[in-house]
């Protein structure tokens, strides 16, 4: 069963399972969960809780098409800072996550600060989110944007498969 060590979360084969399935649909029954992973309902809702409870289920979402919400533009952006002073590192991170164009921002090592994953309507949104936001910001020094082409892969299951244990 699920417990926390000091640098990550001990899990066992079975939490594994109950993971898999739920990395596949989060909309499961308890008990149809209980059944795919070959336990009796009250014990799998009881690892489900406990992996709730040491953080590593964080919630639960519907992933939503993004084609099908008019959503068609996708732009990786690389952003070097001006300064990378006390306050401009966490002002900067700080702007980013009220931006909803913005559904990902990752610091980075090497020639650049900072890399966004940006979904808008179309190349017309994604120039004025760049004009209107991210280069008004002080602390941009620069951004050199990736506009993607196809989409070849994309999920959010997490490869369990590597996890100790």
């Amino acid at each position: 069963m699920a417990r926390r060590t000091r640098d990550h979360v001990e899990i066992d084969r079975l939490d594994r399972e109950i993971l898999r399935q739920l990395q596949q649909d989060a909309a499961l029954s308890n008990a149809e969960l209980a059944k795919l992973v070959g336990l009796s309902p009250s014990p799998c809702w009881r690892r489900t809780r406990r992996l709730e409870e040491v953080g590593v289920i964080q919630k639960r979402v519907a992933l939503l098409d993004p084609e099908a919400l008019g959503l068609n533009t996708v732009v990786f952006a690389s952003v070097r800072l001006s300064a990378q002073g006390q306050t401009s590192l966490p002002d900067f991170e700080a702007a980013v996550r009220n931006y909803p164009e913005v559904v990902e921002c990752y610091t980075t090592s090497g020639g650049v600060d900072f890399l966004l994953r940006v979904v808008t309507r179309d190349m017309r949104d994604y120039e004025d989110f760049l004009r209107n936001h991210l280069l008004q910001m002080p602390a941009v020094q620069e951004v050199h944007s990736r506009i993607a082409i196809t989409q070849v892969k994309y999920t959010t299951a997490l490869p369990l498969e590597l996890t100790a244990g």
